[in-house]
């Protein structure tokens, strides 16, 4: 968690609202809720699972944030493949 006065909090959580709200973000989010539906109505468990655009497939939390140990550079931003 971090430390921030009240005045860098309020601007941090403005940033952030603003970017949760974004066209590219809300893309992201419906995609996954859309792969989140589909995987539950094929019988497949997703409870503690993220859903890898790479693989395509639901994987633990630590290999899909960690993208096998070699971190996120390549797949953030512009790579992130919502088809």
């Amino acid at each position: 968690m971090q430390r921030l006065s009240a005045s860098a909090a309020k601007a941090k959580a403005n940033r952030d609202l603003r970017y949760a709200k974004s066209t590219d973000r809300k893309n992201k989010k419906a995609h996954s809720q859309r792969e989140q539906r589909a995987a539950i109505k094929a019988g497949r468990s997703v409870k503690g699972k993220d859903f890898d655009h790479k693989r395509g497939q639901y994987v633990s939390v630590k290999s899909n944030r960690g993208n096998q140990g070699q971190g996120t550079k390549q797949e953030g931003g512009r790579n992130y493949n919502t088809n």
